[in-house]
């Protein structure tokens, strides 16, 4: 009868930290939102700033980079997805750091670092846009395990809905 109370406490115990945690993420974003972040059209046209100078280091196309943050985080710079991707491109935490990124909510580091990320999947799979797509969704090995774009709904809808955001700008 112990165990079973030992694991249900361990259990609780990871639900009371994963929920602190979260309402910390949450009240970090909204202090960063509440001090001294710029309107959305100044944001915009920074972001814009940002996305052609990743753009020109990294040979992407600029309306590939802005697809890729509509996508996934609407141009949020503090957006935080379920499963702990971080800032305008979404970035995991453990893939921030590898690129050397500080602060992943940080507009400049987090697109830098995304489209940098985005370039490594670009030469990864050949210049193969729908494949780097996938690949900065899925991940790599899923790409490479199901010889394509993987047949899950949602990294499928995620290619499409780029591309098909890519075709609008252009």
């Amino acid at each position: 009868m112990s165990f079973f109370t030992d694991i249900f406490r361990e259990i609780s115990l990871i639900k009371i930290l994963e929920a602190l945690n979260h309402q910390v993420a949450e009240v970090s974003a909204a202090g960063r939102q509440k001090t001294g972040q710029l309107s959305n059209s100044a944001q915009n046209s920074s972001f814009a700033e940002i996305i052609e100078k990743a753009s020109e280091k990294y040979g992407i196309d600029p309306k590939v980079i802005q697809a890729v943050i509509k996508q996934e985080s609407s141009f949020n710079p503090n957006a935080i997805s379920s499963c702990g991707a971080q800032g305008l491109m979404q970035l995991m935490p453990a893939t921030a750091k590898s690129l050397g990124v500080n602060d992943p909510f940080n507009a400049e580091q987090n697109i830098m670092a995304g489209t940098k990320y985005l370039k490594q999947k670009l030469d990864e799979f050949n210049g193969d846009l729908n494949l780097a797509l996938a690949a900065y969704n899925a991940g790599s090995g899923a790409v490479r395990k199901y010889g394509g774009v993987p047949p899950y709904k949602e990294t499928r809808a995620y290619v499409n809905k780029i591309v098909k955001s890519i075709d609008y700008l252009a």
